[in-house]
């Protein structure tokens, strides 16, 4: 089975699950405003290693990553991103408000 490390906890999960779900189904803080629809960038993650592990990024999932904060060129959605195998993500800090 994959390996995700989410910071510093790492789980493991079974291949195709998407990174929203494997943080949620392991107890995981990630925002997900939009349920994990592509309809938000709420739970933008950014990439550390293995971006060649994940689904390939689609146009709507590109789209809605230019509205989140701190992009970077590793970035992805969590909701979007399924997982091939082992992948190094850390969490963004939210912007305070």
């Amino acid at each position: 089975m994959p390996k995700v490390r989410f910071d510093d906890e790492e789980v493991e999960v079974p291949a195709g699950i998407t990174l929203l779900d494997a943080a949620l189904d392991n107890g995981i803080a990630l925002d997900h405003n939009c349920g994990g629809n592509c309809a938000c960038s709420s739970c933008h993650v950014i990439i550390i290693e293995g971006m060649e592990n994940l689904s390939e990024m689609r146009d709507d999932e590109e789209d809605m990553l230019d509205t989140a904060v701190g992009l970077t060129l590793q970035s992805r959605l969590a909701c979007q991103s399924q997982v091939k195998g082992d992948v190094r993500v850390t969490i963004p800090p939210k912007p305070a408000i």
